[in-house]
């Protein structure tokens, strides 16, 4: 699935859980909507989006504003970083570490995603790239719902073969010239490595006993993760 101007942008349509399967054209990801002209909105909407969910900040929204107009599409705002995405270049810290103060920090706002999610489909989730909070609240969506966990690990990975190689080079030289001694700069700006994932979700089990445990201990209610399975998942 294509839809042109977007980036990393896919359906999470098809993906086992148990003796289910994640229905199609429910729930899409993808980075930012800055880049739209005519035929990427026109995609869009032929998908029938009815809801998009921005995780993005204040800052990432002026610099980088969706071209969604004309589109009869509601957007919900739900940034995610606590600071400036900038920081956590300046401060060279590692996925994981990022990931776990995502967890920690922004719990809240997690679960008012997961609620975005909810109250109406077919929905787009999308941060600037859509790799780091999109794939993180995705896999906790996925992992909530029972998609088998290789699955949500593989998707997550996934958005390390989409970004182009292009865009990649040139991030990252930007990037250099700003933090030429920092350790971790690839991977924030280009990488979505399985064990990442796989290590988040692990510390996860550890600390609430699963990872839908974190949802539920934050407020997401029974009810509506009964719903949540409904509204994704189908028989196989």
């Amino acid at each position: 699935m294509t839809v042109p101007g977007t980036l990393n942008f896919r359906d999470i349509g098809g993906l086992p859980a148990g003796g289910f399967v994640t229905r199609e054209g429910v729930l899409f990801r993808s980075g930012n909507l800055a880049q739209l002209k005519d035929d990427g909105r026109g995609a869009l909407g032929a998908l029938g989006l009815r809801r998009i969910v921005d995780l993005r900040e204040d800052d990432e929204l002026v610099r980088d504003p969706s071209l969604i107009e004309g589109l009869d599409i509601d957007t919900v705002r739900a940034p995610l970083f606590l600071g400036s995405t900038a920081s956590f270049f300046t401060h060279d810290v590692s996925l994981a570490d990022m990931y776990r103060g995502l967890i920690d920090e922004a719990a809240a706002r997690i679960v008012d995603v997961v609620r975005a999610v909810l109250a109406d489909q077919p929905v787009l989730v999308h941060c600037t790239v859509g790799k780091d909070r999109t794939g993180v609240t995705v896999a906790l969506i996925l992992a909530a719902v029972g998609v088998d966990e290789d699955a949500v690990i593989a998707d997550y990975a996934r958005t390390e073969t989409l970004l182009p190689t292009e865009r990649n080079a040139r991030v990252v030289s930007f990037l250099r010239g700003l933090h030429p001694d920092a350790v971790h700069l690839e991977e924030l700006a280009t990488r979505s490595p399985a064990p990442v994932m796989r290590g988040m979700l692990a510390d996860l089990s550890d600390r609430y006993g699963a990872p839908v445990e974190y949802l539920r201990a934050h407020g997401l209610t029974d009810a509506e993760l009964v719903e949540l399975r409904r509204v994704l998942l189908r028989v196989r």
